[in-house]
């Protein structure tokens, strides 16, 4: 049997299709450590000190420069918490360099759910745009050599999808990426 070749193209595919299926796993187990074990925004004791019919409006702004990534967990924790009613508009997509005080999304919702939902959403933010941010200034430093930088599998522990995808983003260059 001849050796199996390396096909990065094939192994990028598989991750795309796979982060489907992991994204709503990894948030619903980030807002179940949040919350104390049930995914639902009445749990947080911080948010209901908010009337119930307060509605918002919030922005995210970055302090600094470097590479986004995370818009699919953003959406996945908000869903899993208000359904469809809390309403983002993005200014970034995967993979875009972001410079600070630059505004990454807005969000139009119950006071209570984008409280209660704002730090795992930021949590994932933060985690996967450094992650995309470092590889990027590692491609920026290895080109014009014949280095490559490839990724490992020792990542964290549920997380493993995630932080090949932000990988990912920050190796590409063009400004759209993946089936979205």
């Amino acid at each position: 049997m001849p050796p199996r070749r390396y096909n990065p193209d094939d192994r990028r595919d598989a991750l795309l299709e796979r982060i489907n299926i992991d994204i709503p796993a990894a948030v619903a187990q980030a807002l179940r450590e949040d919350l104390g074990g049930e995914v639902d925004a009445s749990n947080d004791i911080t948010a209901q000190l908010l009337p119930e019919d307060i509605r918002t409006h919030a922005a995210v702004i970055t302090r600094e420069d470097g590479v986004f990534c995370g818009k699919r967990w953003v959406e996945e924790v908000f869903i899993q918490l208000a359904g469809d009613d809390v309403h983002l508009t993005w200014h970034v997509d995967d993979g875009d360099a972001i410079h600070a005080n630059q505004t990454l999304f807005e969000l139009d919702g119950s006071a209570r759910v984008l409280l209660t939902g704002e730090r795992t959403a930021l949590n994932f933010v933060q985690t996967l745009s450094g992650v995309a941010s470092e590889v990027r200034r590692y491609v920026a430093l290895l080109t014009g050599t014949k280095t490559q930088l490839l990724d490992t599998r020792k990542t964290l522990p549920g997380l493993r999808t995630a932080l090949k995808y932000a990988v990912l983003c920050g190796r590409r260059r063009e400004s759209s990426f993946g089936p979205h």
